[in-house]
């Protein structure tokens, strides 16, 4: 009875539906799990980064906002017509988010991870430009994360740049 009465009233004061937010932010958590995964250890600690390289605890407070944004924007438009464009973008984006953290964490691929990020911040904008054609709250709410994948690319660019001698990982030896 509870879940039927979220399902309807939710709609009504959210304009999303509760479930489908629930399944994409746990989409989100599965794929920010290979931060787990892949931390970045003294290895990151140890590279040459830009004076404005955000502090550590900013990164889990920006990616649990933006994974709450993002979900929130996903479910706003999930049932609307017209929403293909808008679905096909955020899931992109989660891939390429899910596909980064190993590659630049895991693998130790600093311009690897850059190709990774293009395609990252081009899926962003994408789902960012077409949440905004179907609801002005889901596309605000991806706005967030824009910015922070915008900042992330220009440091990771950054940090390519400062450790040009820095080998990617030998996975031989593992």
């Amino acid at each position: 009875m509870n879940l039927l009465v979220t399902r309807r009233i939710a709609p009504y004061v959210l304009g999303m539906d509760v479930f489908v937010f629930v399944i994409l932010l746990g989409t989100c958590f599965a794929a920010g799990a290979t931060g787990a995964l892949f931390q970045p250890g003294r290895w990151y600690q140890a590279l040459n980064k830009p004076v404005w390289t955000p502090p550590n605890w900013a990164f889990p407070l920006a990616w649990t906002t933006i994974y709450f944004s993002v979900s929130f924007a996903g479910a706003r438009v999930a049932d609307m017509e017209g929403n293909a464009v808008a679905l096909a973008f955020w899931a992109m984006q989660a891939g390429f988010s899910t596909l980064w953290t190993p590659v630049f964490f895991g693998l130790r691929r600093l311009r690897g991870a850059l190709l990774v990020m293009l395609p990252l911040w081009l899926s962003v904008f994408g789902a960012t430009l077409a949440m905004f054609e179907l609801d002005r709250a889901a596309g605000l709410a991806f706005l967030p994360y824009m910015i922070w994948v915008t900042v992330a690319a220009a440091l990771n660019y950054r940090v390519a740049q400062l450790n040009p001698t820095v080998a990617p990982r030998d996975l031989s030896a593992d």
